[in-house]
């Protein structure tokens, strides 16, 4: 219900009236959205920017 109201904007009837088809493809097509997964260089710079510490608590 989040997703359908706070992310696709749907009134309460629109949301209801939805199939759960449609509501799958909306949530893929949102997620495509985002730009998928970081790029190599991307990544190498953020680990190096951020570098993981042996001093994480698990």
């Amino acid at each position: 219900m989040a997703f359908g109201f706070g992310v696709l904007r749907r009134s309460s009837a629109e949301f209801w009236a939805m199939t759960p088809r449609e509501l799958a493809s909306a949530s893929n097509a949102n997620f495509l959205k985002a730009g998928g997964s970081p790029a190599r260089a991307d990544m190498a710079a953020m680990m190096q920017k951020f570098p993981d510490s042996a001093e994480l608590v698990t």
